[in-house]
């Protein structure tokens, strides 16, 4: 048995770990312990107190892992915005040998991997008394800054010797707690909300009126709404899908904001919706009264069931079943055309190995694990301890709900005690996809301008119906909930002025061209126009206008089948992109010196909102010029389509006809559909056409010749 008098003067009073015992906890060390073969540890992990708040409200987001050694065994749910957070969760761990202390980690949660460090403590399972419940109070340090008052951990503990059939146990132990992790990130289905309007909202400006937004929170969800200006009864008609991580629902948190320039916003009000009560597979309306507020919020709330989402092993991959792939086929055959038009596609992953990854830790190694997301679908492998080579040989399959997203899947190292450290990262268009093909990925640096070391292999299948890709093509692209928060960068505003310039030049040049021919700088040239100018004039038409367009796209495609490509590589954007990333390191080093951004917010969000402007401006005319040179095959051949359809229907029916039809659509549409999500057909297709910016980001890097893959061909599936 153990030393009991020692333990029994070390237990009878609940345990306080201060500072001094978390830098020691060292003391029974060269006490001889028996070893019965394994340990059965039970820990009821009660509350916080007072822990660090990381989050800008003021507050946190904390779970706890429990390691022993560099192995995770036990980790807690997440309580939202608390910073005396209760769990009350018990867990049940196999210990092997108890010279090995458990240390607990607390961690805020921020969706994006970016976790922050809030403190740790370690409990030495020597000073413990065998079947004995204890009360333990860990005093949370950071090693970094240990005079930092970090929080209490609360918990209670009982460490019971177990005999050696137990040893099976507690080697699977690790397994099964991945397992666990692995499922905690699948969802089980998707919560779809339509925020109306607002009514009798309260007036918090000068004027009498608001500028409303609506914030929505679902867990690490979170969707804002656009800023309705000077109304107290706002229209807003967007759409918005949550993943529902759990079988009993969970509860959105919806609060009202005034938006103010210059100062922080002014609360309006808030609501709750509980999905428990909410029927599954039917829309709901409701109208919901705000709560310290004035005012009422009208939303669509529907609960429908999980979309194709999996992660497995190369063993069983969904296609490799012969059975599973043609239902999968027929799912999305051109007969099918009508049957869920939110259902595009099916997406396979296959993410087997890296190799040669950057160094991350002291030891000359890294412990990578990857990352696969596809909009607001995000899945994560293991993590491969102490290796550079890493095998992940995982299978992850997606619903595709729009075919002009973009695919990501970044490597991180884990970090016991920090934030994950990024190694590299690409992105790829589901439509540049080459079905069944082994490919090595050369890693990108984390604005996709340059490589970092290291490549990835990735076996990816793409299976979706074209009619629904073009018809999901002019609805409102999907939005994210996680974004980079905008932050101000000369390199960026001067980057985006000179795309801006760029397009606006285009117009400029041709004024100056059509003022030349005007002017008779070149007579034949200027006689030419005139003639085309009374032809065009005297024989023109309504239908001749996408005629022309339709013109331009087909000269643009034989040059570029003919091998003349008129499309040339931005270097400028490239360098001014690569620009942008050393001075994102410069600007990290000023600002822990210095803060003079913060002093000036309001000229920083002035700025901001310029700066925006400016690449909105350019990535429209960036995508206009994009469908012409045929960047995205897809999207050029849909066009031509539509031109064709619009240069028939112009050329066959009077222009009154058109303009009655599109009239009579436009006063009728909101009898017939009360709710409807307003939107622009075209916006929303040129909204899919990527930018200057956008086509360096994605264009693929050549791998180092070392690293050929082998590279192996299927059917072609899409």
């Amino acid at each position: 048995m153990l030393d009991s008098c020692k333990l029994k003067s070390a237990c009878n009073l609940p345990f306080i770990y201060n500072k001094k015992i978390n830098t020691a906890g060292t003391s029974n060390a060269d006490v001889p312990l028996p070893d019965p073969g394994m340990y059965q540890l039970d820990i009821t992990l009660r509350r916080g107190q007072s822990l660090a708040a990381r989050d800008r409200g003021g507050t946190s987001d904390p779970y706890v892992k429990f390691k022993i050694g560099r192995k995770e065994v036990f980790r807690s749910k997440i309580i939202h915005k608390n910073l005396n957070p209760v769990w009350e969760e018990k867990a049940c761990i196999l210990v092997e040998h108890l010279r090995e202390p458990l240390y607990i980690k607390v961690f805020d949660y921020d969706f994006g991997l970016q976790d922050d460090f809030m403190g740790s403590a370690f409990l030495d399972l020597t000073q413990l008394e065998l079947n004995r419940p204890t009360d333990v109070t860990l005093t949370l340090k950071d090693p970094h800054y240990p005079d930092h008052d970090l929080g209490i951990i609360l918990l209670s503990v009982v460490l019971t010797p177990k005999e050696g059939e137990h040893r099976d146990a507690f080697q699977t132990q690790s397994l099964r707690l991945s397992d666990a992790h692995r499922k905690s990130h699948l969802w089980r289905g998707i919560v779809s909300i339509t925020l109306i309007e607002g009514r009798d909202l309260k007036a918090m400006d000068s004027n009498g009126l608001s500028d409303p937004y609506v914030k929505f929170r679902l867990g690490h969800q979170k969707y804002k709404s656009k800023i309705m200006p000077k109304t107290l009864n706002p229209q807003w008609r967007e759409q918005f899908d949550f993943h529902l991580y759990e079988e009993r629902g969970g509860i959105i948190d919806i609060t009202a904001w005034d938006k103010d320039a210059g100062k922080r916003d002014d609360f309006i009000g808030r609501c709750q919706v509980d999905l428990s009560a909410l029927s599954r597979e039917q829309t709901h309306k409701l109208e919901l009264q705000l709560e310290e507020g004035e005012g009422r919020l009208v939303l669509l709330v529907t609960l429908t069931a999980s979309a194709t989402v999996s992660i497995s092993d190369l063993s069983v991959s969904s296609l490799e079943d012969q059975k599973e792939r043609e239902e999968i086929l027929k799912r999305y055959s051109p007969l099918r055309i009508f049957h869920n038009l939110k259902d595009v596609g099916f997406l396979q992953v296959k993410v087997i190995r890296a190799e040669g990854l950057m160094v991350a830790d002291v030891t000359g190694k890294s412990d990578p694990f990857c990352v696969v997301e596809l909009n607001n679908d995000r899945l994560l492998t293991h993590t491969v301890y102490k290796n550079l080579n890493p095998e992940w040989n995982k299978v992850f399959t997606f619903n595709i709900k729009d075919i002009h997203s973009v695919l990501e899947v970044t490597v991180y190292d884990e970090d016991r005690d920090r934030s994950a450290d990024f190694l590299g990262k690409v992105a790829i268009p589901l439509l540049s996809i080459q079905n069944g093909e082994q490919k090595a990925y050369v890693l990108k640096n984390k604005q996709l301008t340059g490589p970092t070391k290291g490549v990835i292999y990735l076996e990816i299948d793409v299976i979706f119906n074209a009619v629904k890709a073009s018809l999901r093509t002019l609805i409102p692209k999907e939005q994210k909930y996680i974004e980079e928060e905008n932050r101000l960068s000369k390199q960026l505003l001067l980057r985006n002025f000179i795309r801006m310039k760029r397009c606006v030049m285009v117009l400029v040049n041709a004024a100056y061209y059509v003022n030349s021919c005007l002017d008779w700088d070149s007579p034949p040239r200027s006689l030419a126009a005139f003639v085309l100018f009374l032809f065009v004039v005297w024989n023109f038409e309504l239908y001749m206008i996408p005629l022309v367009l339709l013109l331009l796209l087909t000269w643009n495609y034989f040059l570029i089948i003919s091998g003349k490509d008129n499309r040339q590589h931005d270097t400028v954007v490239e360098d001014m992109l690569e620009d942008e990333e050393e001075e994102d390191d410069k600007d990290d080093k000023d600002s822990e010196k210095k803060g003079f951004i913060n002093k000036i917010y309001a000229i920083q969000e002035v700025c901001i909102s310029v700066q925006n402007i400016l690449d909105e401006v350019a990535s429209f005319g960036e995508r206009i010029k994009n469908t012409f040179n045929w960047t995205v095959p897809f999207l050029s051949w849909l066009a031509i389509i539509a031109l064709c359809v619009f240069t028939v229907i112009l050329y066959f029916i009077p222009l009154r006809y058109i303009v009655l039809v599109w009239g009579i659509n436009k006063f009728t549409k909101k009898l017939r559909s009360p709710y409807a999500i307003d939107n622009n057909e075209l916006l929303d297709f040129l909204s899919r056409v990527p930018s200057d910016v956008q086509v360096v980001q994605y264009q693929e890097l050549k791998p180092d010749p070392s690293h050929s893959p082998c590279k192996r061909k299927k059917n072609n599936l899409g």
